[in-house]
């Protein structure tokens, strides 16, 4: 006797299987296929075999770019970069030739917006420049562009760059550019976007203006590092800096930050303190600025060391001035305030203030102190009657951090200082 049950049972399982063993088409599905996922994903409620299709899939887009200047743009500036613009990927390379074919060096900015030549472009040159973007699927997109420079400018700005390769400064080194005319604010933008400056081992800083645009200093929120090497590059040879005006020359320079040595000067004392690497290694009486020429009280900077000089100001004092010679001589500001030997002073040194302005010291402590300082090793007097002028010297650390990178032309990092 057949059991009913077994049979339809039975009738049943082959119904189900059947149509499941012939649905589709006999290709494997891929890894990964969107289907196979979804149905084996933990959780899913799609039923086996059924082609279930996730709510949102991202599908990777190719790299769409955009490059500057213009094809067949002309009369462009010899300091131009190769302006790049992509989105979905990010730009692989840049390869710039001349018109003989010769590959042009540079390399990116660090937010890639642009591809920077390393020195400035020759004058009536055509120069193409071929650029690659990687996109987010893996795809290459490439762009050319072909473009021709202006000829030599009629007016120029003069530029000087206060540091010289291979050489070894003081820790409170700035790095000073100085400007021919000097820099209108509407222009000093697009010109301070052109100074760069690296350090080893890493201390960010930033650049700030003097009020007539003739300067432009560059520091750090603290004295650099001992040890610390300083790369430069004031890239403005070429650049339009206002007023149909074009930066003379690119300038650059690679040096050193020496010992940490410091001299304080205390009025109240009438003591210079020689501090290195943290400890005093010599105390020395001074003489400063008598109440008519007083001494200015600030943080200035060792400029420049001249073993031997002549001290003349007949030219501008008339009958009042004097012609000296003078030893070890060490620049504190533009207007004449220096460090140096006084053997006329000693009897006064360490007592009373009988100087001109300058910090008066015995010929045998200035002879100790000019074989021990750099330039740009820091000089900070205080308790005079006077108060150091901003530019008057080197004088970015007479103020505070927030005060200096408020003169920067282009945003200041939070959180730098």
């Amino acid at each position: 006797m057949v059991d009913l049950r077994r049979s339809v049972a039975a009738l049943l399982a082959l119904a189900v299987t059947v149509p499941l063993a012939g649905c589709g088409d006999d290709e494997k599905p891929a890894f990964g296929d969107p289907a196979v996922v979804a149905s084996a994903a933990p959780g899913s409620s799609a039923a086996p075999g059924a082609s279930a299709v996730p709510e949102s899939t991202t599908v990777a887009a190719p790299a769409t770019l955009s490059v500057t200047p213009a094809a067949g743009k002309k009369n462009v500036p010899v300091s131009t970069e190769i302006g790049l613009e992509v989105s979905n990927g990010e730009v692989s390379s840049v390869k710039l030739t001349d018109a003989k074919g010769k590959v042009v060096p540079g390399d990116f900015r660090e937010d890639r917006t642009s591809w920077v030549p390393a020195k400035p472009l020759a004058i009536k040159q055509t120069y193409r420049a071929e650029v690659t973007a990687t996109g987010a699927d893996g795809s290459t997109t490439t762009q050319r562009t072909s473009f021709t420079t202006m000829g030599a400018p009629g007016r120029r700005t003069g530029t000087g760059l206060y540091l010289f390769d291979k050489q070894t400064y003081g820790v409170a080194m700035p790095v000073v550019v100085e400007f021919n005319p000097g820099i209108k604010k509407a222009d000093r933008a697009a010109v301070q976007k052109r100074m760069f400056v690296t350090t080893s081992p890493s201390q960010p800083g930033t650049w700030s203006w003097t009020s007539s645009g003739t300067q432009a200093y560059y520091r750090a929120p603290q004295y650099w590092k001992t040890g610390t090497k300083i790369t430069v590059r004031i890239a403005v040879g070429g650049l339009p800096t206002g007023k149909g005006f074009y930066g003379d020359k690119d300038r650059s320079a690679t040096s050193k930050i020496g010992r940490d040595l410091q001299m304080k000067v205390d009025n109240k004392s009438k003591k210079m303190t020689v501090v290195q690497d943290g400890k005093v290694i010599k105390t020395m009486p001074v003489s400063l600025g008598k109440k008519s020429t007083p001494s200015s009280s600030g943080t200035m900077v060792v400029m420049q060391k001249m073993a031997q000089t002549v001290f003349d100001t007949t030219d501008t004092d008339g009958a009042s001035g004097y012609r000296t010679n003078i030893q070890y001589a060490q620049r504190l500001t533009w207007s004449g305030q220096y460090i140096h030997s006084a053997p006329w002073s000693t009897g006064s040194q360490g007592r009373a203030n009988v100087s001109h302005g300058c910090v008066n010291v015995s010929p045998s402590n200035a002879a100790w102190l000019f074989n021990k300082t750099l330039v740009g090793d820091p000089v900070t007097v205080k308790g005079t009657e006077d108060e150091l002028d901003y530019g008057n010297g080197w004088t970015p650390w007479d103020v505070s951090w927030e005060k200096f990178a408020a003169g920067s032309a282009l945003p200041v990092p939070a959180g730098l200082g």
